[in-house]
């Protein structure tokens, strides 16, 4: 059911505050912008900033939830037969061919990476950002295996995982900045996401992590594995 009248003016005035506070945050630096601004610069009051967003931070990060829920998606509707890891790993190719905002490379998002390694209290909620989606990926891990949310083997799983996508992603961005170039910036990501799964599925063998609950008789189809020169 599509959101009603008042929700979509809700999220309307959300995305805008989040907009503007972005667009002044790139510009001048996080620290270097106040509420107070960024309240003018969405024509919106104080008050309505803070109850759209509780920190300022928050602003920055909004779309934190999305990629937490694309996590759970992808392990609870992957295909029959194929295993939470692979499943992740092929939703990296998908990434890179429909290029969301969390891996999309362009002067748009490097300009969003040199902003919070230049501020303290982004690089904070940053790590504090991987620590809950370490919390989110173990549960729905341990869900998508039928296993209890304290397995161990989903937590080392899912911090492996995000390791993985940790390292690929700044990887692929200082390829970009370096080459400014969308295509190898890509190479470098999927050449560490495909390195990583190998070592995580080795670690993790023997685990319902690595074969699916319910096993096919044949293979299922999976993306080719391809050795890029930059993986080396």
């Amino acid at each position: 059911m599509p959101p009603d009248r008042r929700t979509r003016k809700r999220l309307a005035t959300r995305q805008g505050i989040s907009d503007a506070a972005t667009r002044l945050f790139i510009e001048r630096g996080f620290d270097n912008v106040t509420v107070d601004e960024i309240a003018e610069a969405a024509d919106v009051g104080r008050m309505t900033v803070f109850n759209h967003f509780p920190r300022k931070e928050d602003m920055f990060f909004d779309r934190d939830e999305e990629g937490r829920e694309t996590l759970r998606n992808t392990l609870r509707h992957r295909d029959a037969g194929v295993g939470p890891i692979e499943a992740l790993r092929l939703l990296a190719h998908r990434a890179v061919s429909e290029e969301p905002l969390y891996i999309h490379f362009s002067s748009e998002t490097q300009g969003f990476v040199e902003t919070v390694e230049k501020s303290a209290t982004l690089i904070a909620r940053a790590r504090a950002i991987r620590d809950e989606l370490a919390q989110v990926l173990t549960l729905a891990l341990a869900e998508s295996a039928g296993q209890e949310a304290t397995d161990p083997d989903a937590q080392l799983a899912a911090n492996l995982l995000l390791a993985t996508w940790s390292v690929a992603f700044i990887r692929a961005h200082r390829t970009y900045r370096d080459s400014r170039s969308p295509t190898k910036a890509k190479s470098v990501f999927l050449a560490l996401i495909e390195r990583g799964s190998r070592g995580i599925e080795a670690a993790m063998a023997g685990t319902p992590y690595v074969h699916a609950a319910s096993q096919q008789t044949t293979a299922p189809t999976r993306v080719p594995r391809k050795r890029d020169k930059n993986s080396r």
